[in-house]
């Protein structure tokens, strides 16, 4: 494999200072550069200030010179990006020496930012403004050679995010698949005949919330649960806080196996989950925005079919419109609420034939998931890994 010749990136970008006044920037989008979005509209431009900003044009790019060795680097690629920046960013454009793909690719690249960072000395908060953006030296061919590589590399990307998007409605799938079972097996809605939960609960606790150091407990500390221990179907319990010394713990408060716990707060979709405590560790402690169910001796439930139950849509359904808060980062469900959902009355037998049935459609969406995720991590990696190949080393 023969390298690719180096070229500084003087010889082939021009900056561009072209600004526009307050006046001649209304309508225009106010642009914005970060290096998850790369370039993208944050606004309108405002006039608090006697402040001129720059004009980015189609093909054009910007960048943040205190974040560009990051990665902070957008490029106008549509007419949809096209508008006016703060003259905090520095805008350029190509010369037809360079394919501004290739460019865009070599700046977000690992290669690229290693360039860049020799120019920063790696420091996040050192500027990089255009002179020193120039001295940077990139790997490049003749120009025809260029959009060759080029849309050989956006060919490979473009049918790598149809298959990401194609994992993606598969996943989607998978999960309607197991909603359609419960919704087959448990109702799709309240109907006659549904009884509250308090048929079966006769108490809900909440736990204790004190401030705690944000970290996880040690095996020996004392520590609260966080919502994250039951958001997602399973109990968690490395997802709690450690209990400050200072602070005497309630034991009353400490999570046993067998415990059935439910979130009384969080997102809209997330609100009501459950999980129920197969085992855990001594110690940890009920937090305040978790309930804890204790049930009726005279009216027995089989736990694993109570948290199918309320994964189901139908129950999904009351509890997000019982839920309150104008937040949709939280809601809250109170006890009352949670204790006047409906639910279809089985027999202790029908509990125990449903959960069998939804248990094995869900251990056999859990085994298709965990294959996903082995080969998720590199998947997820080959665009990088392409871009780094082309300004390594070229094809």
């Amino acid at each position: 494999m023969t390298a690719w010749p180096l070229v500084p990136l003087g010889e082939l970008l021009v900056e561009r200072k072209e600004r526009i006044g307050t006046v001649e920037a209304d309508g225009l989008p106010l642009l914005g550069v970060s290096n998850k979005e790369g370039l993208h509209r944050s606004g309108m431009p405002r006039i608090p200030d006697m402040r001129r900003y720059l004009r980015v044009e189609k093909e054009w790019f910007a960048y943040n010179p205190m974040r560009i060795n990051v990665g902070s680097v957008g490029w106008a690629h549509s007419e949809n990006l096209a508008g006016v920046i703060s003259p905090d960013y520095v805008v350029f454009s190509c010369t037809p020496k360079i394919d501004p793909r290739l460019l865009y690719w070599f700046l977000t690249s690992e290669p690229g930012l290693r360039a860049i960072n020799l120019q920063t000395a790696g420091s996040v908060r050192e500027r990089l403004y255009f002179a020193s953006l120039a001295r940077v030296a990139m790997p490049l061919l003749p120009i025809a050679e260029q959009w060759r590589i080029a849309n050989e590399i956006e060919n490979v990307l473009d049918k790598l995010k149809r298959v990401a998007a194609l994992r993606h409605n598969v996943k989607e799938e998978r999960q309607a698949l197991l909603n359609s079972a419960r919704t087959s097996l448990l109702g799709a809605e309240p109907a006659c005949g549904w009884i509250p939960l308090s048929h079966y609960v006769k108490a809900i606790e909440n736990g204790w919330s004190p401030a705690c150091e944000n970290r996880p407990a040690n095996e020996d500390e004392w520590g609260v649960l966080k919502l994250g221990a039951v958001s997602f179907g399973e109990f968690r319990p490395f997802e709690n806080k450690a209990l400050p010394l200072a602070l005497q713990p309630i034991s009353a408060y400490e999570i046993e196996p067998g415990d059935f716990l439910m979130s009384r707060a969080n997102t809209t979709q997330l609100v009501g989950a459950c999980a129920i405590v197969s085992e855990t560790r001594r110690h940890l402690i009920l937090c305040d925005k978790i309930f804890r169910f204790s049930f009726r001796p005279d009216a027995p439930v089989d736990p694993y079919y109570l948290a199918h139950v309320l994964k189901s849509p139908a129950m999904r359904w009351q509890i997000e419109k019982a839920a309150t808060g104008t937040s949709t980062t939280m809601k809250n469900i109170s006890k009352e609420k949670v204790f006047q959902l409906l639910l279809p009355r089985h027999t202790s037998v029908e509990q125990k034939d449903m959960v069998r049935t939804l248990d094995r459609i869900e251990q056999q969406q859990a085994e298709l998931t965990r294959l996903d995720s082995l080969v998720s991590s590199e998947f997820d990696a080959l665009p990088r890994s392409i871009l780094n190949r082309a300004f390594s080393g070229g094809f």
